[in-house]
């Protein structure tokens, strides 16, 4: 079966995913959705420094930590930007990229360069 690893946007937590981590789980698969450091129940972890950077830094630790490879990573909104960065980082690791109205940048671009303008 396959590693799902399921990154929420900016304004959620891991805990966002639970019915859709539950369903995969019942088919078989494994199953992260861990919070980004700084948001959902981690915000206390907010700080200077907390950024893209420090995100994608979180996903290819879980990763390396957990001795994760050919990985489904998923990404919702911003999640979008830190699941690109991600495979960027831990190539090795990663089988699919999956964009869950997401952002999906370039190389190079910020996420104000790619969210749409309201």
């Amino acid at each position: 079966m396959a590693t799902y690893v399921l990154v929420h946007g900016g304004g959620h937590g891991g805990w966002c995913y639970q019915p859709v981590a539950r369903l995969l789980r019942t088919a078989g698969h494994q199953v992260y959705s861990p919070s980004l450091t700084g948001l959902g129940e981690r915000e206390h972890l907010f700080r200077c420094g907390v950024d893209l950077d420090c995100h994608i830094t979180d996903i290819v630790n879980l990763l390396h930590f957990e001795d994760l490879r050919d990985v489904i990573l998923v990404g919702h909104s911003y999640g979008g930007m830190v699941i690109t960065g991600a495979a960027d980082r831990a190539t090795d690791r990663v089988g699919h990229l999956v964009y869950l109205d997401a952002a999906t940048p370039v190389n190079g671009q910020a996420l104000v360069e790619v969210a749409p303008r309201y």
